[in-house]
């Protein structure tokens, strides 16, 4: 005898990145199983490797996930999770006032947005009398695989997140894509730079579109007031 099959609703956002609209659907029990299991090994490549079969799956293997910004991924994961098991989640966050208090807060996920730093460019000029500089890309999972970020003290990092990042360098009208050019080339490039050029690569990745939301929290003990903004997956989801 053939059992029934359960009727999951379809829903529609856009990419914050292209102004593209994306069908998609909660995840299922099966689903949710592997992102317990990721979950509970605290391993990163088992986090990303879950997040991405989730969001294929729930996105009816429409989107190349390897090559969307880490942004446009923050924000699928969140309105799926979203859709799946509650738009309001409840979270326990440090009271700012004392550092050391915790308080629980609802927060609507529905209404959490991708926000873009005012000044942001992509476009990294390192030499205005040649026109010389670079465009950057923005980070994707690939970048956090194997536990690469940018926001670390950790300068091997550091460079490999940026050298990962170049689309290509230009002198005036002619570019040099970085697909035909290797990696220590570009790295060797980036070491050339002043200070103050690398400034305004960090500041790329400082201002980068960001999944955030400010919440106000009122410190149980003190009943003092203060906001805190949950930023990132790992805030969301941690």
């Amino acid at each position: 005898m053939t059992l029934p099959k359960v009727d999951v609703p379809t829903y529609e956002l856009t990419l914050p990145s292209e102004d593209k609209k994306v069908k998609f659907r909660p995840f299922l029990v099966k689903e949710e199983k592997i992102l317990f299991v990721a979950m509970e090994s605290k391993n990163n490549a088992e986090m990303v490797n879950a997040v991405k079969e989730i969001i294929n799956a729930c996105t009816f293997n429409t989107l190349n996930v390897d090559s969307l910004p880490l942004f446009d991924i923050e924000y699928l994961f969140l309105n799926i999770r979203a859709k799946s098991v509650g738009e309001v989640a409840d979270f326990k966050v440090i009271c700012p006032d004392d550092n050391k208090t915790y308080a629980d807060v609802k927060v609507d996920l529905s209404k959490v947005e991708v926000h873009v730093e005012e000044n942001h460019t992509n476009k990294i000029v390192v030499d205005e009398s040649r026109k010389l500089g670079m465009v950057l890309r923005y980070p994707t999972l690939k970048n956090y695989t194997v536990g690469k970020d940018i926001n670390t003290n950790d300068v091997d990092n550091v460079f490999t997140v940026l050298i990962d990042c170049v689309d290509h360098i230009f002198e005036g009208d002619k570019i040099y894509p970085a697909k035909d050019t290797t990696p220590e080339e570009i790295k060797e490039f980036v070491e050339t730079m002043t200070q103050d050029s690398f400034v305004k690569i960090k500041k790329f990745f400082d201002t980068m579109p960001k999944l955030k939301q400010v919440i106000e929290v009122e410190n149980p003990n003190t009943k003092v007031k203060s906001t805190v903004t949950l930023q990132g997956l790992q805030d969301f989801f941690g």
